[in-house]
């Protein structure tokens, strides 16, 4: 399925460029509306990978359980896991 930068919510668009706005203060990129083509692409990608961690935030969770293959013989096993929320 091809992607595109289409949003659902037309009216979204400004809110998106506001977002856009914030996240770049909050890492130190000077950004300008219009065209912000000098830009370097570590620059963008702060941006764009701080606004994707705020929208989908991810947690670390572990537990434990005890693995039985073999009757009775038991091994604590650790499970970490980032969950998506």
């Amino acid at each position: 399925m091809a992607r595109s930068n289409n949003l659902l919510n037309p009216n979204a668009r400004e809110a998106m460029d506001r977002f856009k706005m914030e996240t770049a203060n909050e890492v130190g990129v000077n950004l300008k509306q219009g065209y912000n083509g000098d830009l370097t692409a570590r620059q963008a990608g702060s941006i764009g990978g701080q606004m994707v961690n705020i929208m989908c935030p991810v947690r670390p969770m572990g537990f434990r359980r005890t693995c039985r293959t073999v009757a009775g013989y038991g091994k604590p096993v650790t499970y970490d896991v980032w969950v998506g929320i």
